[in-house]
């Protein structure tokens, strides 16, 4: 027995010092400093930006249709379908396209092109007058929404990421409300945070149709008093400095956000910030296909935030790399660089909250639950160690060495603490003696029994470990639950106290078992033991 606690011992001392070193690492700059550096603060704890972003998702069902629309023209006129009409002519029904005028003799041919894998996601129905209704499933809707939602996630995160914020937490928030929850720990400048995201801008290049014109009267004016279903008026100046205008646009676009492959800030010939950028292949092939078919002729606008910011006339074919000028200083082609880098996003976005948390909040939360922490620990272990008498020493190293295995994981996992977190740490104190209380009272009964302290020992552990693992598993469950549901905050909470119950599992059983062991092995035969 003697050889085989050596090593349980051995085992525990090996534990306590990995952990140990998860929480300090390699000292530098004194203790504390090493602490703080392994873990991280959460934004109640260290103070930053607290934002609630909503993602119109309708608009990327738009920009698909948009894309569809001009991708069955090209097919219809590829089948030899010609004169039909292909456009979206209830604004109120963006995820419908209406294809009319095809030549009686061409019905079954159009038939066979909307019936192709490529519009497999709508329903088509035919109506009276011989014309065909597209129709986007609800199923792709829902597809294409939570597509964009993630996808703008994952661009914000890329962004954020470059901007060098440690720890931030980006994800969705609310349920099914197409929302973002956005928090940036020791980042105080919310202003700074929603120029980076905003600018998200969506970036698209776009034919010109028409214009520019003075004014939307103008240009409505120079179209027969309507503006064709496939095009769209814009504003915008143009060229650097110039005033602003109004442009007619083919609404579908040529090249947009998610087509950029690469793109950095540059200057042109006059010195002036301006941007290159690199397509990817699929684009670049697109883009060389419509530039070859317009060079000379055509013109194109690049279209930022809906604005206008350039219009260029197509003296040659391009296929994958190009400039984009428009007056930028040198931040902001910095700023829109990054982010053609990153991805654009599919969908524009709109700000439902903006908080900061200062710093003095977190030091007054800390400074709060390290009180409550320290308070409640020693109030505990005060009362083991007079209701349990020696036995309560056990339950208090125990307790002592399941924070620090808690505090450890922590530093390992990079795991950031938040106030909720705090309070699983508490919470788990309180588990820890929970279970330690039923172990010691079996003990207690098999004593009263007439059993001797080892065979009491062995008997309490044996019986109150089911008891533990049912008390633990429905909490791990609960907190489980938590994590998936819940926003920062609250799966800090989760994680806490996750890893807390199962740290707990091994200090209040194998920890302790093998201190009551090597109480007993020291004392003679029929002692008894304080409990």
């Amino acid at each position: 027995m003697g050889k085989n606690l050596a090593g349980k011992t051995a085992f525990i001392v090996a534990i306590l010092v990995v952990f140990c070193f998860g929480i300090v690492g390699i000292p530098h700059g004194g203790l504390k400093q090493s602490i703080t550096d392994r873990i991280k603060l959460g934004l109640d704890l260290k103070g930053g930006t607290h934002l609630v972003l909503e993602v119109h998702v309708a608009e990327a069902v738009g920009s698909a249709t948009d894309r569809d629309v001009a991708r069955l023209e090209a097919d219809l006129t590829k089948a030899g379908i010609v004169g039909a009409t292909v456009g979206k002519t209830d604004p109120a029904n963006p995820q419908k396209i209406v294809v009319s005028g095809i030549p009686a003799g061409k019905l079954s041919d159009a038939r066979t092109v909307l019936q192709g894998n490529d519009y497999a996601s709508y329903q088509i129905a035919t109506t009276s007058d011989g014309s065909f209704a597209l129709t986007m499933t609800q199923t792709a809707i829902r597809d294409l929404e939570t597509r964009t939602l993630d996808t703008s996630i994952e661009t914000i995160r890329e962004r954020i990421d470059k901007l060098g914020v440690s720890e931030p937490t980006i994800q969705k928030y609310g349920l099914g409300e197409n929302q973002i929850l956005v928090e940036l720990p020791g980042i105080d400048n919310p202003a700074e945070v929603e120029d980076v995201i905003q600018s998200t801008a969506k970036l698209a290049i776009h034919a010109v149709v028409g214009g520019p014109f003075a004014t939307d009267a103008d240009a409505l004016q120079a179209n027969a008093g309507g503006i064709p279903a496939d095009a769209m008026l814009l504003k915008g100046s143009g060229a650097a400095g110039a005033a602003e205008q109004v442009w007619l646009l083919k609404r579908a676009s040529e090249v947009e956000g998610t087509d950029f492959r690469d793109a950095q800030p540059s200057q042109d010939q006059n010195g002036r910030p301006n941007i290159t950028f690199t397509l990817t292949t699929e684009a670049g092939d697109r883009f060389y296909k419509y530039t070859d078919e317009h060079k000379g002729t055509g013109s194109m606008a690049i279209v930022l935030d809906n604005k206008v910011r350039e219009v260029a006339g197509i003296q040659s074919a391009i296929r994958d790399r190009g400039e984009i000028t428009g007056g930028f200083t040198k931040e902001q082609a910095s700023d829109l660089s990054l982010m053609l880098r990153t991805g654009a996003l599919p969908a524009s976005i709109s700000y439902l909250e903006t908080r900061t948390v200062g710093p003095s909040l977190g030091a007054a939360s800390i400074r709060q639950g390290v009180y409550a922490a320290v308070a409640g620990m020693l109030a505990v272990m005060l009362f083991m160690l007079v209701y349990y008498r020696g036995a309560g020493i056990n339950a208090d190293l125990a307790l002592m060495l399941n924070l620090l295995i808690l505090l450890g994981f922590m530093g390992y996992t990079g795991s950031t603490l938040t106030l909720p977190g705090i309070a699983g740490v508490i919470l788990t104190i309180g588990m820890g003696v929970d279970s330690n209380v039923l172990i010691f009272e079996r003990i207690r009964e098999e004593l009263r029994a007439g059993k001797t302290a080892a065979a009491a020992v062995q008997q309490g552990f044996a019986h109150a470990w089911v008891t533990i693992i049912d008390t633990h598993v429905t909490t791990i469950v609960s907190a489980a639950i938590l994590f998936l549901f819940g926003t920062g905050p609250v799966r800090g909470f989760a994680v806490t106290l996750t890893f807390g119950l199962l740290a707990n599992l091994f200090t209040a059983v194998f920890v302790s078992r093998v201190i009551f062991d090597s109480i007993l092995q020291k004392k003679e035969r029929g002692a008894a033991l304080s409990i």
